[in-house]
């Protein structure tokens, strides 16, 4: 599915934000119960339909605003059918950080502090796969591909990896590079197809594409493989869900289990001659390629 194309920082009403057929509101005052055929009320949220038009209306504090809220709108309006599709669950993902804390720059700020230390003191059930993520890491420069938000790349560049985030959407790798800077982890961005990333063979000791493949096309994962390899002197690591059944609002379209990755092990170790190649189960699956 395409996703909207969204500026992260565009100019919105203090407490609501709208875009693309969304409209997302932060509620004052109690909760006043809605009725009517296309209306979903759950503990958080208000969603309802009134022709193309979908609104939401929440209850989060800026202290709520992190990456979690990905899971906590699944929960309540995906699977309650009130948000349809990975582009509608992108724009209220958007909708809801923008409308908590005005501003665009301190909105996005804010929801960057909150997911990191989340990720960086275990307080969150991907902390794991960060954590593991990064004592795989091999070498003082990273690629990482499709690095959507880019938390990953910004726990290595605190930690003084020299890093670059790729990503097909330009919008998040601008709003990534600007973070980084007020952060003070710098790293550089690079907007460009995980297959075809423009930088020489060679450029990283390791290539990262941390819950990335799941998002691609059978015939495209072959390719970013092999792109990760060109890129990697030392090491590639790949992490992937494992789910029953793929996650459309999260953009997932494959499913992988341990035999699957397995598989891709020794078809990665075939068609490259001198690598080695591994896959595990750890919070999901993994799949190491070495040199």
């Amino acid at each position: 599915m395409v996703t909207a194309v969204l500026d992260p920082l565009a100019p919105t009403p203090h407490g609501a934000w709208s875009g693309h057929g969304v409209r997302v509101t932060r509620r004052q005052g109690l909760h006043r119960r809605h009725r009517g055929q296309h209306t979903v009320c759950t503990p958080r949220f208000c969603a309802q339909r009134h022709g193309r038009l979908l609104t939401v209306e929440h209850n989060l504090s800026p202290d709520e605003l992190c990456d979690e809220l990905a899971v906590i709108l699944a929960d309540e309006l995906v699977d309650t059918g009130a948000v349809r599709g990975q582009s509608e669950f992108e724009l209220v993902f958007t909708g809801i950080v923008r409308s908590t804390v005005h501003g665009g720059l301190p909105a996005w700020l804010r929801f960057y502090r909150n997911s990191l230390d989340k990720l960086e003191h275990g307080t969150t059930p991907f902390a794991a796969i960060h954590t593991w993520a990064a004592g795989q890491v091999r070498g003082s420069r990273m690629i990482d591909l499709g690095s959507c938000f880019g938390f990953f790349p910004l726990r290595m560049a605190r930690r003084g990896i020299d890093v670059v985030a790729t990503d097909l959407n330009d919008p998040a790798m601008q709003l990534l590079k600007l973070i980084s800077t007020h952060l003070r982890r710098p790293l550089t961005t690079r907007t460009c197809d995980a297959a075809a990333v423009p930088l020489p063979d060679g450029s990283a000791d390791t290539v990262t594409a941390l819950h990335l493949i799941e998002h691609l096309p059978t015939d495209a994962i072959a390719a970013v493989l092999d792109e990760a390899l060109r890129l990697a002197r030392r090491r590639v690591v790949v992490a992937v869900p494992f789910e029953d059944t793929p996650r459309e609002c999260y953009g997932h379209i494959q499913r992988f289990d341990l035999t699957t990755l397995r598989q891709m092990a020794d078809e990665m170790a075939q068609r490259h001659r001198g690598i080695s190649a591994r896959a595990y189960a750890f919070h999901g699956g993994w799949l190491i390629l070495d040199r």
